[in-house]
């Protein structure tokens, strides 16, 4: 897309933001006002990535506390991919990005740092069109302009790999500003509660974001698994939508602006630990009551130490999928589970082994060589489409899991499927036929919902 050592271009000059020079940093002066000196400088900001018009105000409130010269170095920028779908988080290979007042500096060390780290690609094409990070760049040209930054554009990326990527690259001289809008196309009061709930997460370090929260859902969960970890604080600074700027009020997109405050420590392997052993502690603890269940439905017995962990006794939604031989052997889950997630797991980990109806039970001569998967699922969201060609439109592969209800036919796809279904027609052309529709039949009737996963996978294959 790019070679390597060039410049980015802008993208959406123009489009999201005026395009000549003058214009863009008056633009920028006159919603940025005038420094107050008693404003505390922020080690952390979320910001909204819409046009100007809707939601540069609310992107001013938070790098407003910038405007009395704070003394970073450098910039971890942090935006979803709205071009691209991959996994992981992509770097770009350049040496700068270009806007209209000028060049932004990449820096190389924080790259290189980063590129050691998992989850991590080197890839220019999700940046070439990527507004999410792009449009803050010419408020960061305003008031950091000594900042080079380190721009990433996050995809399906696990939350370990981002927490680590956060607590490794984070430190005193480093600022954080993540960027992402909140909901999306919802009614005007549909979208106030819901985007006041998703501000109440954020402020109580709560990271059970979903998509259809904050499309940067999954780098500020990782930023508030982080965030708790050092004992930062977080303050909201705005919170409106496009109805309130200079949009309708019959769909619109939610827009929000936080600061953290506090000590950043500096980057150590202790925090990073702290930061990912919790959320690594419940997917082991997953995948061990997976393990267990399965196990004795084949007459094996295991022995396990399984840590009581407070949120195994909430609800939960799961998925278990069994695999042998690189080839699927069952899947069996629960998409709206009122059990607690130990008795959810322990469930469908046995009916996964035993109840699949497109497979006989699992022998006990199956048991080595066996592969066990555990999805925990985001509680799922309705969207409102008008077509089929609507819902291709709205859906984010790799992302986004899908429920489709037709009067009495019912159906769900995991995000894993994209893996073997990439185009969303296709996809959506699978899952009615698994409901026993056809795979061209579509109706105003029919009703979809979406939902997201975290899924933990046993690393080796489990033995007796």
């Amino acid at each position: 897309m790019f070679s390597m050592r060039s410049i980015r271009p802008p993208a959406v000059a123009g489009l999201f933001y005026p395009d000549d020079a003058a214009v863009l940093r008056r633009d920028i002066q006159d919603r940025i006002g005038h420094p107050k000196a008693h404003l505390p400088t922020p080690c952390a900001l979320l910001v909204p990535h819409a046009g100007y018009v809707y939601s540069a105000d609310i992107a001013a409130s938070a790098y407003r506390l910038l405007a009395g010269g704070a003394a970073f170095e450098r910039i971890l920028l942090l935006g979803p991919a709205h071009r691209v779908a991959f996994r992981g988080f992509a770097l770009p290979s350049v040496v700068a990005f270009h806007t209209p007042l000028g060049d932004v500096l990449v820096n190389e060390g924080m790259r290189q740092i980063a590129l050691g780290l998992s989850g991590a690609v080197l890839d220019d094409a999700p940046h070439a069109q990527e507004h999410s990070l792009e449009v803050q760049l010419p408020f960061i040209q305003t008031l950091l302009p000594q900042c080079s930054i380190l721009p990433i554009v996050v995809g399906d990326a696990r939350r370990e790999d981002l927490v680590r990527l956060i607590a490794t690259l984070w430190d005193e001289q480093t600022l954080v500003i993540l960027s992402s809008d909140f909901s999306h196309y919802s009614p005007y009061a549909d979208a106030q509660r819901h985007d006041a709930k998703t501000m109440q997460h954020i402020l109580a370090a709560e990271p059970l974001l979903n998509g259809e929260d904050a499309c940067g859902c999954h780098a500020l969960n990782a930023l508030l698994v982080v965030a708790k970890a050092r004992g930062l604080v977080a303050q909201q600074l705005d919170l409106r939508n496009s109805g309130d700027t200079a949009g309708d009020r019959v769909r619109v997109v939610g827009y929000g602006a936080v600061a953290w405050f506090g000590a950043v420590q500096p980057s150590t392997l202790s925090v990073q630990q702290k930061a990912v052993s919790h959320h690594e502690a419940l997917g082991a603890a997953l995948l061990q009551l997976a393990r267990l269940n399965v196990a004795a439905t084949v007459g094996i017995e295991l022995d396990v130490d399984m840590p009581d962990l407070p949120e195994l006794h909430e609800a939960g939604s799961t998925f278990v999928t069994l695999e042998r031989e690189g080839r699927l052997r069952g899947c069996v889950g629960s998409i709206a589970s009122a059990r607690r997630l130990l008795d959810d797991v322990a469930h469908n980990a046995r009916a996964a082994a035993t109840q699949d109806w497109r497979f006989a039970p699992l022998s006990r001569a199956e048991w080595a060589g066996l592969r066990i998967e555990v999805s925990l699922l985001s509680r799922p969201a309705p969207f409102e489409v008008t077509s089929e060609q609507d819902a291709c439109d709205q859906l984010v592969p790799l992302r986004d899991g899908v429920i489709l209800e037709y009067h009495h036919h019912r159906a769900t796809f995991l995000p894993q499927v994209w893996e073997s279904l990439p185009e969303p027609r296709d996809f959506l052309a699978q899952l009615k036929l698994k409901a026993g529709l056809s795979a061209h039949f579509w109706s105003p009737e029919i009703r979809l919902q979406r939902y997201q996963v975290e899924r933990w996978q046993a690393a080796e294959e489990v033995e007796p």
